[in-house]
């Protein structure tokens, strides 16, 4: 039972040190997978009772998880290159002002 305890923390500490190089976009998607496969297997097993539908509802939840923590990563100002055209006419990329935020381009 002690082994079973040390591989499970190794384990957990190889994951844990796996999302210190992640962004926070995927940061987002890997905590919303987890949270959505645990509740999805949950609630799979509370409703069909069996392992397919535990099985179903984790795999459901966890790509539901995924999405919604990826979709509700906040955009940071600055990030968003823009292109502009200068009054010689070259075309340059820069860091998108206020006028892309604001929606007056």
């Amino acid at each position: 039972m002690t082994f079973h305890k040390a591989i499970a923390g190794v384990l957990l500490a190889a994951a844990l040190a796996g999302c210190q190089s992640q962004t926070e976009g995927q940061q987002r998607a890997t905590t919303g997978a987890l949270i959505g496969g645990a509740g999805g297997a949950l609630v799979g097993q509370a409703i069909g009772g069996n392992t397919k539908s535990t099985v179903i509802g984790a795999a459901s939840g966890a790509l539901l998880g995924a999405v919604v923590g990826s979709a509700t990563t906040p955009q940071r100002r600055g990030q968003q290159l823009c292109r502009y055209q200068d009054r010689y006419g070259r075309i340059y990329t820069a860091p998108c002002d206020d006028r892309y935020y604001n929606g007056d381009y």
